[in-house]
């Protein structure tokens, strides 16, 4: 084997071998070319929540997502950590996603019946796909696997204000099958697939299998999704880089309050895990302005959680709901670092069946305000203050669990909040 003189010079006064310079220009390994695209990457958040009315933690603030125990304190609140090969330019390309959560928001991220894991560790895997490459067309890209939901308006992080929107928690988060993307050209795209359920969880399964005593005679319920994109070109001038984004998804529900209640004659009568369907459609609008710019966000579930009907209700009483969000959003970004960020957002439950205890119709209104100034590098750093308030003219809302807020006793919480994020 020929060796240069640098490494011949070198090796004359021993500051390294020829046997070491040998193995080194040696052809990488499999695992080692496997491996070279692979990138590292995750996040650390810490939050500070103070509340500014009284009962802070049985008011509706109770029920901001990944919120609950956090009022009046520090908290960590998540520590992601993602590996990655994305698929390369090939015609057969192929790579794989994992994103994993440490800390109290990952409890019950995927709250899978099926899981060894209990729902109190703090762990969850929040994507897990391989992805694929076909070359039909101008080429299908695939998701195999776990992965995050197509619809809706925010995602797990980057956000532009800290705490989530009601709207956030009406879609599923994450879906257990496939996923199908074509890209039509540069300013359209479909997708499309299916899923164990339109219920978040890894590997759920539809529970008419599972529980009660008249259970379908067909195995195979699963749950299907699509979505249309368009984004504004370059030739639209001000709005290039607008996106809408429209979808649904119909499928079976996971109730799992209901499991292990077979025995109960009550907790199968065509309600309990029943399907239900899910509406999105998002909007992010650029402006003459470019430092300002907007969006809109509307959810829709029919007949959330797929009905329920006896245990834990009443015996002989059933209910299913449905629930709208409707949310706007606005940035005005002062300089590099500093920007403010708004969101509005407006929801309603509506219960349909003869249980007394669930109110027919329920509202809820929230106001953010965010402010950011990303003074350290890789750091995220702001403060928010968020208003919600029970809308229904009933102070108490705890008849209807099925409501974002849950179970309160107040009608009206004003919060304070500080987070940093450090990204690597």
């Amino acid at each position: 084997m020929k060796f240069n003189k640098w490494t011949v010079g070198l090796a004359a006064v021993g500051l390294v071998s020829l046997t070491s310079a040998a193995r080194a220009d040696e052809k990488p390994s499999a695992v080692q070319t496997a491996l070279s695209n692979t990138t590292i990457s995750g996040d650390v958040s810490a939050s500070a929540n103070v509340g500014l009315t009284q009962k802070y933690s049985s008011s509706p603030a109770a029920g901001i997502p990944f919120q609950a125990g956090k009022a009046n304190g520090f908290n960590l609140d998540v520590v992601k950590l993602s590996i990655a090969k994305p698929e390369d330019e090939s015609p057969w390309a192929s790579g794989y996603q994992v994103d994993l959560l440490f800390g109290p928001d990952a409890v019950g991220y995927n709250t899978t019946v099926n899981s060894a894991i209990t729902s109190s560790a703090d762990f969850g895997i929040k994507q897990a796909f391989v992805s694929l490459r076909t070359p039909v067309g101008n080429g299908i890209d695939w998701k195999i696997g776990v992965f995050d939901s197509p619809l809706g308006y925010e995602s797990f992080d980057g956000n532009p204000n800290y705490t989530r929107s009601y709207g956030y928690s009406i879609e599923p988060t994450e879906l257990t099958g496939f996923e199908a993307t074509y890209k039509v050209s540069d300013a359209f795209s479909v997708a499309g697939g299916i899923a164990d359920t339109s219920a978040s969880g890894i590997n759920n399964r539809d529970t008419r299998e599972i529980v009660g005593t008249n259970n379908d005679k067909s195995a195979w319920h699963q749950a299907y999704f699509g979505d249309v994109s368009l984004t504004a070109p370059s030739s639209w001038g001000w709005l290039s880089g607008s996106a809408l984004t429209v979808g649904a998804l119909y499928g079976p529900v996971t109730n799992p309050a209901l499991l292990g209640q077979a025995a109960n004659a009550n907790a199968h009568s065509g309600y309990m895990g029943n399907n239900q369907v899910n509406y999105y459609g998002g909007l992010t609008l650029n402006t003459p302005w470019k430092q300002v710019t907007g969006g809109l966000a509307f959810d829709y579930v029919r007949n959330l959680d797929g009905g329920l009907e006896g245990a834990p209700l009443p015996a002989g009483s059933h209910v299913d709901i449905d629930e709208m969000a409707f949310g706007l959003y606005g940035t005005y970004k002062a300089t590099d670092k500093l920007s403010f960020n708004a969101r509005g957002e407006y929801v309603e439950a509506d219960s349909n069946g003869n249980y007394a205890g669930v109110k027919g119709s329920v509202g809820l209104v929230e106001l953010t305000g965010t402010v950011e100034y990303d003074l350290w590098a890789n750091v995220i750093s702001r403060v928010e203050v968020r208003w919600d308030q029970n809308t229904s003219g009933d102070k108490t809302a705890g008849t209807t669990v099925y409501l974002p807020l849950g179970s309160t006793t107040e009608r009206e919480s004003v919060g304070l909040y500080a987070n940093v994020v450090y990204k690597f």
